[in-house]
């Protein structure tokens, strides 16, 4: 019994440093590609992407709420002419994508230069589908700061030049539990970019050069 005790702990130590080891690279491997909003004067970008998150009611969360605004701020600083909202859409009753398009729409920004991305389910689907469906090449990816690293890497490995900019304007509730869980995102994404599957939804190209009220569902 105390040998298999001790090859147990063993086995589980090695587990932690791998997982450990492998949340470090993510992060260190990505670390400049996260800018500041002064310096996102990148030419030919594409897009800007926005993660989605979670909705109350008809409005977006905390977290969301500062992605959209970091993201708006940026298009009208004239970083990209277009945005990708990416977020869940696959119930009738949730709806994250035409809620984080009319929030920009209200804030000034014409309808036609938002695409939604309706099948947006995790972040690795929204980076693989800002590729395959909206024919993107060059993009800014804007969520929290936590999130930017896993985000920054799955682009990179499926071939986009990506660069981040966080949208922490404020504390956020439960900020310990996301990092922690983040570390496993990390090691789940590292491992499915490495198999690159396809997401749950493809469908036909939607290039983001054109108008996005082609993507419109209401």
């Amino acid at each position: 019994m105390k040998k298999i005790l001790k090859y147990t702990l063993v086995i589980i130590m090695i587990l932690i440093i791998i997982v450990l080891a492998i949340n470090l690279y993510v992060k260190l491997s990505t670390n400049k590609q996260i800018i500041k909003i002064e310096e996102a004067n990148i030419e030919d970008i594409d897009c800007i992407l926005v993660l989605g998150a979670g909705v109350w009611g008809e409005n977006p969360s905390p977290m969301l709420e500062d992605r959209l605004l970091r993201a708006i701020e940026l298009y009208k600083n004239g970083v990209s002419s277009k945005i990708i909202m990416s977020g869940d859409h696959g119930r009738e009753d949730y709806d994250e994508v035409n809620i984080m398009k009319n929030f920009a729409i209200e804030k000034g920004v014409p309808s036609e230069d938002v695409f939604m991305d309706h099948a947006g389910f995790s972040s690795y689907e929204s980076v693989y589908r800002a590729k395959e469906i909206f024919d993107c090449e060059k993009i800014i990816i804007v969520t929290q700061k936590y999130h930017l690293y896993r985000a920054l890497y799955i682009a990179n490995q499926l071939g986009l030049e990506a660069y981040g900019v966080c949208s922490d304007q404020r504390q956020y509730v439960g900020a310990i539990y996301r990092e922690l869980r983040e570390i496993l995102a990390r090691n789940k994404d590292f491992i499915k970019c490495i198999f690159k599957p396809e997401p749950t939804f493809l469908g036909d190209t939607i290039p983001v050069s054109g108008n996005g009220d082609i993507t419109n569902d209401k």
